[in-house]
């Protein structure tokens, strides 16, 4: 008997829909076709184990699984649980015509538990956009997948609830997210807070500026002066996320695995912070299996690069067109894919490799060649591409006693987004 059962392949941010079709006939062995990865190849182990768990057979007759479409690379053990389905629904062990309503993914334990996956959001949208009745996914990706909304997702624990599920044996109410009430309620928190930074004004001011326009920063200055600090704080001052810019952020988030089980959508803008010994794969993104970069990650955000110069030169220089672009496109001899790459680009460095060159009070023990060769680690054309440049000093021991108040970040953030009003009304032909 043929089966077809639904999954989803994922590409860059969005999702490709995959019908297996399952098919039991007389004979021995098991073939899976459709260009699978290895640990899609070892599901055999997986469900075997499984079906002797829950009390099902493994059919000891000839399955072929296909996977349309062939030429489109299937990766992961998230196919699990629609193979599985399909291998039991083929040998008519179970009898539903509710299989083709949903897409499912969800990579088996041996005891029938189902664990969770990567990408649930782009592969709801997918399901909603074919036109599916619901979506079954491990409980741990439910929240994440039913920000979707005009589409039923079902969080499943384990193979046997799949089962009863889908023959009527038990009903499973959908997880419902009010995305519009997250969205509030999540925005206003933040751990940061500019009132934190004392003095520093004009540094404060540079941010600010920044923030308004989307400028990249570099900050200059002897260590313990508070780059760190302010950098960490300039989120908190950027205008809110969008619902749309939330979205894709989330999306990003959660083909790279970044989501865990009780976040349904970002609604801060990222803050990133690679140390300096990052890779350029792990910059940019890609790799034998593809995975977005931390500029990729810091979409709609902000990526923060401490100790500029100890970046290794190649790392510093792919950044370049991700910069002018704001996408980043990774090319390979099997693939391309496109990610966005939209960030501020706010970065810190010492101005010498003592640290204390220009300093009111400490003397500097290096020489004007090494100092020079110091800052010619960073290309021209990167510096180009930084709009603000600022020097920052250490603030005096009075002003960091002083309990005068400074400015918090909403009061900061009214001011820059009132200035991106007037920009949008000047630039909107």
């Amino acid at each position: 008997m043929l089966v077809k059962t639904f999954g989803a392949a994922v590409t860059g941010i969005d999702a490709i829909t995959i019908t297996i079709e399952v098919n039991v006939t007389r004979g021995i062995r098991f073939f899976l076709v459709g260009l699978p990865d290895n640990a899609v190849k070892e599901s055999q182990q997986r469900i075997e184990s499984v079906f002797k768990e829950t009390g099902h057979k493994w059919p000891g007759k000839r399955i072929v699984v296909n996977m349309a479409p062939a030429d489109t690379r299937k990766e992961g053990s998230a196919y699990d649980l629609p193979i599985a389905v399909g291998v039991l629904a083929a040998d008519e062990q179970i009898t539903s015509s509710r299989i083709s309503d949903f897409m499912m993914m969800g990579e088996l334990s041996l005891d029938g538990s189902i664990h969770p996956i990567k990408g649930a959001l782009p592969i709801a949208l997918q399901a909603k956009a074919d036109g599916f009745k619901g979506f079954i996914v491990p409980k741990a990706n439910a929240r994440e997948a039913a920000v979707v909304k005009g589409l039923n997702v079902y969080g499943v624990e384990s193979f046997r609830e799949v089962v009863d599920f889908l023959t009527g044996r038990k009903e499973i109410e959908p997880v419902e997210v009010d995305t519009d009430a997250e969205f509030l309620k999540e925005q206003a928190r933040s751990e940061f807070d500019f009132a934190d930074v004392k003095g520093q004004d004009s540094v404060k001011r540079a941010l600010e500026i920044a923030a308004a326009g989307g400028h990249n920063v570099i900050m200059i200055g002897p260590p313990g002066s508070g780059k760190s600090m302010l950098a960490k704080r300039l989120p908190t001052i950027l205008p809110p996320l969008t619902l749309d810019e939330a979205l894709e952020t989330t999306k990003i988030h959660s083909v790279a695995g970044k989501l865990n089980g009780h976040i349904s959508l970002l609604t801060r803008r990222p803050f990133r912070s690679p140390h300096h010994s990052v890779s350029d794969v792990a910059l940019v993104g890609g790799g034998s299996y593809p995975q977005p970069g931390e500029i990729s990650l810091a979409h709609n955000g902000v990526l923060f690069l401490d100790e500029l110069p100890e970046f290794k030169r190649s790392v510093l220089e792919v950044m370049r067109q991700p910069l002018e672009d704001r996408t980043i496109s990774i090319s390979r001899a099997r693939f391309t894919i496109d990610y966005p790459a939209s960030f501020m680009m706010v970065a810190s460095m010492n101005p010498c490799p003592c640290g204390y060159y220009n300093h009111p009070e400490k003397a500097c023990v290096c020489s004007p060649g090494v100092v020079q060769k110091y800052l010619s680690r960073i290309s021209g054309p990167l510096l180009d591409r930084i709009d603000i440049h600022i020097e920052v000093v250490p603030v005096p021991f009075d002003k960091l006693a002083a309990q005068k108040p400074a400015e918090t970040s909403n009061t900061v953030r009214e001011r820059v987004i009132k200035a991106r009003a007037v920009q949008s009304e000047r630039f909107k032909k």
